[in-house]
């Protein structure tokens, strides 16, 4: 089993708070206590950055901060961290795209990656001036890629399609290296464009069982395009020292979330024409009860919360256990959240991060070559002669 890769995450969409921050994809935003300003975002980039995340995800849509401009604002103040950007082909010409991640790519050093983000809402998709219907927009998602990564390889491209057309276009600012396309969704439309174009399929946290089944229709598609992918995970994470100081927290949360939140969330999530997002409602069913879906895998979040709805709980090795299960069936990226999003980023990085290190799953991408190492929770110091 190869080294795990873990990515955080830029609450961009609401701000953060202590409490589940929901709305998104079709719902109203509820429950933020912390501004998305670049100051506090600064800090848990550069947090996660020290502790040994890869990237960070920022979101897209209405009701977010718009991801280009946030991250390249974030860029200088971290060093290694890289910004997967997620951003919706269509609204933006192909041309321009490839030259916006160009010129972000060798800006920032190489610290771009990008997550395409197709739209399952097409009453927010009309919003952007955007009134193709869902099969349309994979159909537009197609033709987009291709000619992006044609400009990208530096080839003069002539281009017709149903939805786009270039003529003579070559690219000067050629991204290096390639930002990786990551891709998600669950549709067969959605399955068919990322076997051809994603070099990393991620899908929302399902149980292991069904992620392993998803996993298998991708690879099989996949492989009918003579290519192989990488596959990721995305998930909101809960760890403490102790199995049941988790279940408090989650426990907490979920007394923070009033019925009158839910419904009316769950009315507006409904709406979505995304099949990803039908199956998060399908593990919640709208009720407080039985939200546990696997063991230490926690379907609160999904109750008022759009998009990614499942929390692994537990303590920092009950977690390692659950990643351990997800690698097992193929997924070899993480990209998680919590709330707050600094706090959390530390439990998990200084959990269950080391206790993976111990497995031989995860190393640091940048060991501290200091003096001064950091000290995983529940370990002693280490001793010098002066102490």
């Amino acid at each position: 089993m190869s080294h795990l890769k873990f990515h955080w995450f830029l609450p961009t969409n609401g701000g953060d708070g202590r409490n589940v921050v929901g709305g998104g994809h079709g719902a109203d935003v509820i429950g933020s206590g912390r501004p998305a300003s670049v100051a506090y975002l600064g800090q848990i980039a550069r947090s996660a950055e020290q502790l040994g995340f890869e990237a960070a995800l920022t979101p897209t849509g209405a009701w977010c901060e718009d991801a280009w401009i946030s991250t390249a604002m974030l860029s200088s103040l971290s060093e290694r961290l890289k910004f997967l950007v997620a951003f919706r082909p269509g609204l933006t010409a192909p041309y321009l795209a490839a030259q916006m991640a160009g010129s972000f790519q060798n800006l920032s050093g190489g610290r771009l990656l990008l997550n395409v983000v197709t739209g399952g809402e097409s009453h927010e998709q009309r919003m952007f001036g955007d009134f193709l219907d869902k099969d349309g927009r994979y159909a537009r998602c197609d033709e987009f890629l291709e000619v992006v990564r044609r400009l990208w390889t530096g080839e003069t491209v002539d281009f017709e399609g149903e939805h786009f057309r270039v003529e003579d276009a070559v690219l000067s600012q050629i991204p290096d290296p390639l930002p990786l396309i990551y891709f998600g969704g669950s549709s067969p439309a959605a399955l068919d464009v990322a076997a051809k174009h994603a070099d990393v399929y991620l899908t929302w946290g399902e149980p292991p069982a069904a992620v392993a089944e998803k996993i298998a229709r991708v690879r099989e598609k996949a492989v009918e395009q003579g290519r192989e992918l990488r596959f990721g995970i995305r998930l909101h994470t809960i760890a403490r020292d102790t199995s049941a100081a988790a279940w408090a927290e989650a426990d907490r949360l979920l007394e923070n979330i009033s019925e009158e939140d839910i419904a009316r969330v769950q009315a507006g999530l409904k709406r979505s024409e995304s099949e990803g997002q039908r199956r998060m409602l399908e593990l919640n069913q709208g009720s407080k009860d039985g939200l546990e879906i696997h063991p230490n895998l926690w379907a609160g979040v999904g109750l008022v919360r759009g998009g990614a709805g499942t929390a692994m709980v537990g303590s920092h090795a009950e977690i390692a256990d659950l990643v351990e299960q997800y690698a097992e069936v193929g997924i070899e990226e993480f990209v998680l959240s919590g709330y707050p999003h600094l706090e959390e980023s530390y439990w998990f990085g200084e959990g269950v991060l080391p206790e993976l290190t111990r497995r031989g799953l995860w190393e640091h991408p940048a060991p501290a070559t200091g003096a001064t190492a950091s000290v995983p929770f529940g370990a002693p110091a280490r001793k010098t002669a002066a102490s």
